[in-house]
């Protein structure tokens, strides 16, 4: 699936891939603008990370947290969506996170 770009998103920096297994020290309370996203610590690394990728304090899969910077007018790839957040890929073939309500379909 295709979207374009309708609002800016900079992005909070690059973070590691962190691999299935890795600790998570995760918020109990979730984010109140995005249900089922919570702040955490991984590998040192304070972050944010879907409930559904956590599970006994251990991360269900391998995952990186880092949001994708894209401008207004931007056609991106979605390859994953989860809990309002797209996992997309733009025309250089970069990758990241970036909420739903930033797209919208092309």
């Amino acid at each position: 699936m295709k979207v374009r770009v309708v609002e800016a998103h900079e992005g909070e920096g690059q973070f590691p891939t962190f691999l299935m297994g890795a600790k998570v020290k995760m918020n109990p309370v979730a984010d109140e603008h995005f249900l089922h996203w919570h702040a955490c610590v991984i590998e040192g690394h304070q972050t944010y990370a879907p409930a559904s990728f956590v599970d006994d304090d251990t991360l269900r899969r391998d995952y990186n947290p880092t949001e994708l910077v894209a401008k207004q007018g931007d056609v991106l790839e979605v390859r994953e969506i989860v809990n309002a957040w797209l996992y997309a890929r733009n025309a250089t073939g970069v990758t990241g996170w970036i909420p739903a309500e930033s797209v919208v379909s092309y």
